[in-house]
C-alpha cells in the first residue's frame, strides 16, 4: 500500500483528528524516514536506515517556522497547535532541546494561545535532556501500543530492545503531565497474528495506564495507507468500549475511529 514522506520542515496547517488546526514541524530528512521504531502501520513507510547527515539545522527550523507564522498571522488564521511529527521520531534530532526552546519563543511572539505538541514513540524519554524538554511543551503525546514484549516486537518493531518495566517507570516520571497515545489494530504480519484489542492485551494496558496516571489518553486506529496490506481497522464501537474502561479510572479519553 502507498505511504508518504513530508517534503518540508514546516507543513500544513492541517485539520488533525486529535489536535484541531495543526501546524506541523518535521525535524527529520525529507527524503527518508528516521525512527527508532519501524511500526507496521506507519504512514511514512519502513525505516530503511538510521544513518543520516540531513537533519535540518536549528537555524533552518527557526526560519521556516517564523516565516510560516508571519504568513498565517497576516491571513488571521493562526494554528491551534504547533505539532512536532513528520518523517519519524522527532526527539532523535540532535538539537531537539534547543529547537523546543526556540519554538516556545516563536509561539509566544506570534500565536501565544497556540499549544505546542510533540508526537513521540517514548523511546528516548529516559534521556534527561529529552525528558526536560518534553516537560516544557503543552502536550507530550507519548506512544504505548502494548505492554506485551511480543506484541511490541511485531507491531512497533523497535530497533533495540524495549524494557516494558523501564518504559512504564519513565512514563510515570511525567507525574501526569503527558498524554498516552495508543493505536489499536488487528491483522497479520509475516505470518504472525496481531491484535492488541484482546481482553488480555487491554487489561494489561489498562493496568499500565493506571500506574502512569496520564493527563489523558488518545486511542485510535489506522486511517491512512500503511506499508503492509494485512492490517484492519478496529470498529469505532470497540474503541469506545476500551475508552469507557479508561474513563472508569478517572482519566479523560479521546477516541478517533
Amino acid at each position: 500500500m502507498g505511504t508518504f514522506l513530508f517534503d518540508s520542515i514546516v507543513f500544513g496547517p492541517v485539520k488533525s483528528r486529535r489536535l484541531g488546526v495543526s501546524l506541523g514541524i518535521n525535524l527529520l530528512p525529507t527524503n527518508q524516514k528516521i525512527c527508532s521504531f519501524d511500526c507496521i502501520y506507519c504512514e511514512c513507510g519502513w525505516t530503511d536506515s538510521m544513518a543520516t547527515l540531513d537533519y535540518p539545522t536549528l537555524s533552518e527550523v527557526e526560519q521556516s517556522l517564523e516565516s510560516k507564522l508571519v504568513e498565517m498571522m497576516k491571513t488571521g488564521e493562526l494554528p491551534d497547535v504547533i505539532t512536532f511529527a513528520g518523517n519519524g521520531e522527532p526527539t532523535l534530532h540532535p538539537e531537539f532541546p534547543s529547537i523546543i526552546d526556540s519554538t516556545i519563543t516563536l509561539r509566544d511572539k506570534y500565536c501565544p494561545s497556540a499549544k505546542i505538541a510533540v508526537l513521540s514513540n517514548s523511546t528516548l524519554i529516559h534521556d534527561t535532556h529529552i525528558f526536560e524538554s518534553l516537560l516544557k511543551v503543552d502536550q507530550n503525546i507519548l506512544k504505548l501500543d502494548s505492554v506485551f514484549p511480543e506484541t511490541i516486537e511485531i507491531l512497533n518493531q523497535p530497533l533495540y530492545k524495549i524494557e516494558i518495566s523501564s518504559l512504564i517507570e519513565n512514563l510515570k516520571r511525567f507525574s501526569g503531565r503527558c498524554t498516552i497515545q495508543t493505536l489499536f489494530v488487528k491483522g497479520t504480519f509475516k505470518g504472525k497474528a496481531i491484535d492488541n484489542t484482546t481482553d488480555a492485551e487491554v487489561d494489561a494496558w489498562l493496568k499500565a495506564i493506571q500506574e502512569i496516571k496520564p493527563k489523558d489518553v488518545m486511542i485510535y486506529t489506522i486511517a491512512r495507507e500503511t506499508p503492509t496490506d494485512t492490517l484492519h481497522k478496529i470498529p469505532l464501537s470497540t474503541l469506545q468500549g476500551i475508552a469507557r474502561k479508561v474513563e472508569r479510572l478517572g482519566i479523560k479519553t479521546q477516541v478517533s475511529g
